[in-house]
């Protein structure tokens, strides 16, 4: 059986990058979120009142409960209680694209005008 590396376990369990993104996303703030309750050693209410939900919300977030929450909810639930969560975005390397039936018209046409002014020459 032939074993596959990933980057992340959240590439290997996704199916697209769109995903893998979302997920990392919503988990790197979930474990932020909860370093600040457990730092701060804030009760489970404590927090909730905190970052402006219930107490409930607080033990799905502490359990990771990944798919009960929206990047949406986890950042503002951040910036309620003080973070500053940004967005970084990796562009991906420039690849030159080149369209082989474009490229074989500008052979095409280059050969043209390298033939046309001798043959006119020729004449």
């Amino acid at each position: 059986m032939k074993s596959t590396q990933y980057p992340s376990v959240w590439d290997a369990i996704t199916d697209t990058p769109q995903e893998t993104a979302s997920l990392k996303a919503r988990s790197k703030l979930m474990m932020e979120l909860s370093e600040v309750i457990h730092t701060r050693k804030l009760r489970q209410k404590d927090a909730a009142d905190l970052l402006g939900v219930t107490q409930p919300r607080i033990s799905d977030l502490t359990r990771g409960k990944i798919h009960l929450f929206s990047l949406d909810m986890l950042m503002d639930m951040a910036c309620t209680a003080g973070m500053s969560p940004e967005v970084t975005i990796t562009k991906p390397a420039h690849k030159r694209v080149v369209d082989r039936r474009s490229a074989a018209a500008r052979r095409t046409a280059s050969a043209a005008v390298a033939v046309g002014p001798r043959s006119v020459a020729s004449a």
